[in-house]
């Protein structure tokens, strides 16, 4: 049980990551970025062709590519996603459905549908004694660098006045707008930012999962699952929410199998009936 537990927390690691660049962005614009799980993908496959292609290691991958899908991201929000914020959220939730498609075809067209192999780093190969039970370390990489960017991220947005702003203007924008910040000079690097951690996510992703165009698809609405009980647009929220729920995911796939597919969603109805905000979001935020 306590090795399925752990299996949960690593599983979780990748829903945090996800859901609080997903809870950013839609704090911040307003966009449910249905591309979030592209951009996982994309990560991944960055990953695998920077080592196919040009041989760079895993490390420089970890370094490169999800700074270079925040650049993809800020200029995909500068181009496209700002000409739509003044319409129905709707548009913008369409925008990003067919980039999404877009984006997992032109992979598909490259590298087709197969799953493609990338090997874990030889630093982070073997297992590690964790007392009861021994553990591959690359797991635990995973959960330690997690943890730590989701306690970076909080540092920084708790700690520093940039931190403050960004998150008031995402959890609160337009109080933000009256107190005279202009919300809109952060917009871009917030979305930015939200597309490296799906970026980075997906560099985690490619030693532990197949690396194919579908992988961001098989993983988004689960994501989106995460946010919802977390709170949309409550970044704490996000990430306990993730990790409670790949928890709660692994524990299902040990006790009741036949319901671990749609565990989650069963947990959502029943926080969205108890909490309509979420747990840790406002219910003024509906």
């Amino acid at each position: 049980m306590l090795q399925q537990a752990f299996n949960g927390l690593v599983g979780g690691a990748f829903y945090a990551l996800l859901a609080l660049g997903l809870s950013v962005i839609f704090g911040m614009l307003g966009v449910v970025n249905f591309a979030h799980g592209a951009f996982y993908m994309l990560g991944a496959f960055g990953a695998y062709v920077l080592l196919s292609s040009y041989g760079l290691n895993f490390w420089i991958a970890l370094v490169v590519v999800p700074p270079a899908l925040g650049l993809l991201g800020v200029v995909l929000e500068r181009l496209f996603i700002r000409r739509l914020t003044g319409l129905d959220p709707l548009y913008n939730f369409l925008f990003t459905f067919g980039l999404a498609l877009i984006l997992q075809d032109l992979v598909r067209r490259q590298y087709g549908v197969q799953s493609q192999p990338y090997p874990r780093p030889p630093a982070l190969s073997g297992s590690v004694d964790l007392g009861l039970f021994d553990y591959p370390t690359y797991q635990v990489f995973v959960l330690a660098l997690s943890v730590l960017v989701c306690v970076a991220v909080w540092l920084v947005l708790a700690r520093t006045r940039i931190g403050m702003v960004v998150r008031a203007a995402t959890e609160r924008p337009e109080l933000t707008r009256a107190l005279g910040i202009d919300v809109g000079r952060w917009v871009t690097p917030v979305f930015g930012f939200g597309i490296a951690l799906a970026g980075l996510a997906g560099v985690l992703a490619a030693p532990m999962r197949a690396v194919n165009p579908l992988m961001g698809a098989d993983l988004i609405i689960v994501v989106f699952a995460v946010v919802v009980i977390g709170g949309l647009g409550s970044l704490f929220g996000s990430v306990a929410a993730g990790f409670a729920i790949g928890l709660v995911s692994a524990l299902g796939n040990l006790y009741v199998p036949a319901l671990s597919q749609t565990l989650v969603f069963i947990l959502m109805a029943a926080v969205l009936l108890w909490r309509p905000a979420g747990l840790f979001g406002r219910e003024e935020a509906l």
